[in-house]
């Protein structure tokens, strides 16, 4: 029933995106970040001054205690600070806050899946940016059965998007 809810949600908020912003450049890959320090589970600095917002995945948050400070060292240890990424964008690249939205990857790693994959991020969908959607709901669906990261601990049990909405804590 909640993977429902989540679909109509995000129809919802693509039909709203499509409405509200106005065309970006195509999604493109190739960007180079040096990574300078990482913010949270989800979102880094670059030496450059960008600020990266991984796509398509949602951490807990700095008030979620623990579980925030795992998935924080889980994303130091894939792109710690003086690492390259590239950074591949997807249809919308910022977000409201100006953050670059992108797929960050290692060399061969997509850095987002493996947060997903380690149990230590969700899926988080924001159409119009869905490339990876489907290899990302995969590696959930196989962190969830494993029992991987946070789904060993029930470090989920109040999502990240729940706790920002103050429906649990």
């Amino acid at each position: 029933m909640r993977v429902l809810a989540t679909i109509a949600a995000s129809l919802v908020l693509l039909a709203d995106c499509r409405a509200q912003q106005p065309p970006s450049r195509s999604a493109s890959i190739g960007e180079t970040c040096v990574v300078r320090r990482v913010v949270d589970g989800d979102t880094f600095h670059c030496a450059d001054g960008l600020k990266v917002r991984l796509i398509g995945i949602d951490t807990p948050e700095r008030g979620q205690g623990e579980a925030a400070r795992r998935a924080s060292a889980a994303l130091r240890r894939l792109v710690p600070p003086g690492s390259r990424v590239r950074l591949e964008t997807d249809v919308q690249v910022t977000d409201r806050y100006g953050r670059r939205l992108a797929y960050a990857w290692r060399d061969t790693l997509l850095v987002n899946e493996a947060l997903v994959r380690e149990g230590w991020a969700l899926l988080y969908t924001v159409p119009p940016n869905l490339r990876y959607a489907d290899r990302l709901q995969a590696a959930q669906r196989r962190a969830r059965e494993a029992r991987t990261g946070l789904w060993a601990t029930g470090g989920f049990a109040c999502t990240p998007r729940d706790f920002r909405a103050r429906r649990c804590r």
